[in-house]
């Protein structure tokens, strides 16, 4: 493991750079202060980015969009990775007809519709069409009541032999410096413990979406697992899905794994990142400002 602060000197030795969101690139507050430089320099020189994210609240491009109101527009949907995109591959080979119930928000429905099957939001459930409902799906942890929806999702899951899945693994995210809510893999992380059946999980640290990264970009150029590096700032979902996948790391302390923490909780969990770095923004010097 090495300490290195200046975060242009780890990407300046990679083709490819795999950026987290939360946390990397932006925070509850908005954008990290001067990320857009880390892109002007990325695209300067001609180097490749995606934003690999367990975030399946919106589609890509609604993804991008949020970007692009807070002023960084090197992103585009074609530089997203999303676990929702995997959700909708399985959805696409394994659930055939009728409905698929889902718990989040109306625009992460977008994963099942673009699989092409019709969406019931868990809270429309009811004994006249339980029955059409082929496969559960928990996508963001907004858009729901939690009480009777989360308490419906265990019943309908009782009443019916179909398949859960989980496009977001996260079980917690900052809602400010302090303090963390409750996301949607934790949720389903109960969920699944109540009713006593094993969920499919898609997202990081499973090594099978940095494998559906990797695979999209060989499509198109050849690539080694040693030209990619991947950046997020949690230990138990970036650092050690990259590091299983193959991958360098960073760890950047600009989100869930303060500076303070960093090294005790390196020891603990014995998940070790390849750099580790105070965020992934470069200053102005990168770009002769």
């Amino acid at each position: 493991m090495k300490r290195i602060e200046d975060f242009k000197s780890i990407i300046d030795r990679y083709e490819i750079i795999f950026f987290d969101a939360f946390g990397v690139l932006k925070t509850h507050s908005g954008l990290l202060p001067g990320i857009e430089r880390t892109f002007a320099y990325l695209e300067d020189q001609k180097k490749e980015y995606y934003i690999v994210t367990n975030d399946a609240s919106r589609s890509p491009a609604q993804l991008a969009d949020s970007y692009h109101v807070k002023g960084l527009h090197a992103i585009s949907a074609d530089r997203i990775i999303s676990s929702g995109q995997l959700t909708k591959e399985y959805l696409e080979l394994k659930v055939e007809g009728d409905y698929v119930a889902y718990l989040g928000t109306d625009e992460s429905a977008h994963y099942i519709e673009s699989a092409g099957l019709k969406t019931l939001p868990v809270r429309d459930v009811n004994n006249s069409n339980i029955d059409k409902v082929n496969a559960l799906v928990f996508l963001d942890d907004e858009g729901f009541n939690w009480f009777d929806d989360l308490n419906k999702a265990v019943n309908i899951l009782r009443k019916r032999t179909i398949p859960a899945i989980v496009a977001n693994t996260d079980y917690a995210y900052p809602v400010s410096k302090q303090d963390v809510g409750i996301a949607i893999g934790g949720l389903a992380e109960m969920i699944e413990t109540i009713v006593g059946k094993k969920f499919i999980r898609f997202g990081k640290p499973d090594s099978q979406m940095f494998m559906f990264a990797y695979d999209l970009i060989r499509e198109y150029r050849p690539i080694t697992k040693k030209e990619i590096v991947m950046v997020g700032d949690t230990l138990e979902t970036d650092i050690v899905g990259g590091n299983k996948f193959g991958l360098d790391t960073v760890l950047v302390l600009s989100g869930n794994t303060l500076p303070k923490d960093a090294d005790n909780r390196i020891q603990t969990t014995g998940i070790v990142p390849t750099y580790i770095c105070d965020s992934a923004v470069l200053g102005p010097e990168a770009l002769n400002l």
